[in-house]
């Protein structure tokens, strides 16, 4: 049986926007049995452009049930069959978040109707629900509304389903690798293992550990390395493990900052090298021999620790000359101008002569300084407040003095009176140059709840 399911949203985000409507069809491979629909107050305000695009208006949810009155029903209804949706993975992300919020783990097998069209019908140059429908003929009535694009995702899974009907068997959720795992793994505990970012540990027959790795979806990532054959490497350790385990952590960037210290702790056999980021461009400073502060960007090395990171060199320098322009600064103590003399900026009347001497280290340094405020690590005493493993609790990582002091969970009903439990919380950690670049690449890629400083 098939559950197809359709939501509309305030937003694009699982974690930061809500529900406000849902459409859900019953489908047994033949015909639709059951069906359910509702508008759903999402208890906060609609976007404009997402009006413009749903149709769906603050007047239109502000009598309609909030999403805790419908939960019940929309696990009645789904309970026992696989959910199934057009870019299932957004859909599934929203109604999970919403019961984690009630304190209930959803979970369902999953069957997205974007991949398997494009194994069972290639060709198509878009495989987004309104271009393919288009395409099959399928017409869509009421585009973006929760009723009218789930219906659609019922004539194209019926469509899929005379393709290849061994959807049917439950064949394409089976691992069919099973019979290769390791016979000491227990495998009724995989059905155990969350839908949720976190962190896991493979150990081979002995208990030693021979891999730790982080995920967002800890259920996803550990199944894809069960049944993955794409290496030697990846089959050796598959044969090897003869346990897993593993700690959710709500926040992602917890689960990063965990697995750096568990893989330089215990140097895992299977793990390589500390994972390289795509950030390996870096802002540098120092103050020179006459008292200048001075700016550099460079490629990021195992020796220091950049003020901030950058994706290219170009974007690199690109914050470099925002912050002359912005600060009066100088192309050569920037980095910017090779010279024995004064700049070009200087020589244009744009610099103030810092390059020649004409401006003190004191006066130059009043800019530098605010030039410096503007990357977020400055000696700056912070906490990153991020979504913890349940609606009470929220993770949070502590900087001293711009580097990293270890990591924790409070719950929010104790920091009612100041940030005592915020800091008694903390488990002290060392801070490296890993550690920064986790940190500041995760601040730029990522939208965290708090920045909190104290």
């Amino acid at each position: 049986m098939f559950a197809v399911v359709d939501i509309e949203t305030t937003g694009g985000s699982a974690r930061l926007e809500r529900i406000t409507e849902i459409a859900i069809y019953i489908h047994d491979g033949e015909q639709i049995v059951d069906e359910y629909s509702t508008l759903v107050n999402p208890e906060r305000n609609i976007p404009y452009f997402i009006t413009s695009m749903t149709g769906i208006t603050n007047e239109m949810v502000e009598d309609a049930p909030k999403f805790f009155e419908v939960a019940r029903k929309i696990v009645e209804m789904t309970e026992g069959h696989i959910f199934v949706a057009h870019n299932a993975r957004f859909d599934y992300s929203f109604i999970r978040q919403e019961f984690s919020m009630l304190g209930y783990s959803f979970k369902r097998p999953m069957l997205d109707t974007v991949a398997l069209s494009r194994r069972l019908l290639p060709g198509h140059r878009s495989y987004s629900l309104g271009n393919l429908c288009t395409d099959l003929g399928i017409e869509i009535r009421g585009r973006h509304r929760a009723a009218g694009d789930a219906l659609a995702t019922v004539k194209l899974l019926e469509m899929l389903l005379e393709k290849d009907n061994s959807l049917l068997t439950g064949s394409l959720i089976r691992n069919r690798k099973a019979a290769k795992l390791h016979p000491a793994l227990d495998l009724s505990k995989l059905k155990d293992i969350p839908e949720e970012p976190g962190i896991y540990y493979f150990h081979d027959e002995k208990g030693e550990l021979i891999y730790v790795g982080k995920s967002r979806n800890l259920s996803q990532r550990i199944s894809s390395h069960l049944s993955n054959n794409t290496s030697a490497r990846e089959m050796e350790m598959r044969s090897m493990t003869a346990d897993i385990s593993w700690e959710t952590t709500g926040s992602e960037l917890i689960a990063l900052l965990m697995e750096s210290s568990e893989i330089k702790k215990n140097k895992p056999r299977f793990n390589r090298a500390q994972r390289r980021t795509g950030f390996r461009w870096g802002i540098y400073s120092h103050t020179d021999e006459k008292g200048y502060i001075r700016f550099s960007y460079r490629n990021v090395n195992d020796d220091e620790v950049p003020l901030s990171l950058f994706t290219s060199r170009d974007r690199a320098r690109g914050k470099l000359e925002q912050i002359i322009d912005q600060y009066s600064l100088c192309q050569k103590l920037c980095g910017l101008y090779e010279t024995d003399g004064a700049c070009f900026h200087h020589q244009v009347g744009l610099c103030r002569g810092a390059c020649s001497g004409e401006e003190d280290p004191r006066s130059y340094n009043e800019r530098a300084l605010l030039a410096l405020d503007e990357f977020i690590f400055r000696e700056r005493n912070f906490f990153i407040i991020d979504r913890g493993r349940n609606a009470e609790e929220r993770a949070v990582v502590k900087l001293v003095n711009g580097k990293y002091a270890g990591w924790g969970f409070f719950s929010i009903n104790d920091v009612g009176f100041g940030l005592t439990a915020v800091h008694d919380c903390i488990r002290p950690e060392t801070d490296n140059r890993d550690i920064q670049i986790i940190i500041k690449g995760y601040l730029k890629n990522h939208r965290v709840e708090r920045i909190i400083d104290f």
